[in-house]
């Protein structure tokens, strides 16, 4: 399993769109067999930040696999207008956790 992170600065004016987006979005994550979970969070001292974050079962799941499928043409059409506001977008391993 790994986690993608997407941080986002996204203008106040622009994030009630940007979170509608990723609730529309959300769904063709949530039919990826690779796609585990996602969440989508806001920065407390700083509203215009975002982060969003996705568990899937591996980078090539990710890659390969959704990229690869009609979802993710769907996906990416709702949330492409933020991509310009994309400060981070990578991989990272799980090395602990506790629920």
């Amino acid at each position: 399993m790994v986690v993608e992170i997407i941080r986002y600065h996204i203008p106040p004016e622009s994030s009630e769109h940007f979170v509608q987006a990723y609730k529309e979005a959300g769904a063709y994550l949530k039919s990826s067999e690779h796609c585990l979970s996602y969440e989508v969070i806001q920065g407390v001292e700083e509203p215009n930040h975002f982060i969003v974050r996705i568990e899937w079962d591996s980078v090539e799941g990710h890659m390969q696999g959704f990229r690869t499928s009609p979802d993710f043409q769907n996906f990416f059409a709702l949330v492409k207008p933020y991509f310009s506001a994309i400060l981070e977008m990578k991989h990272y391993r799980m090395i602990d956790r506790e629920a």
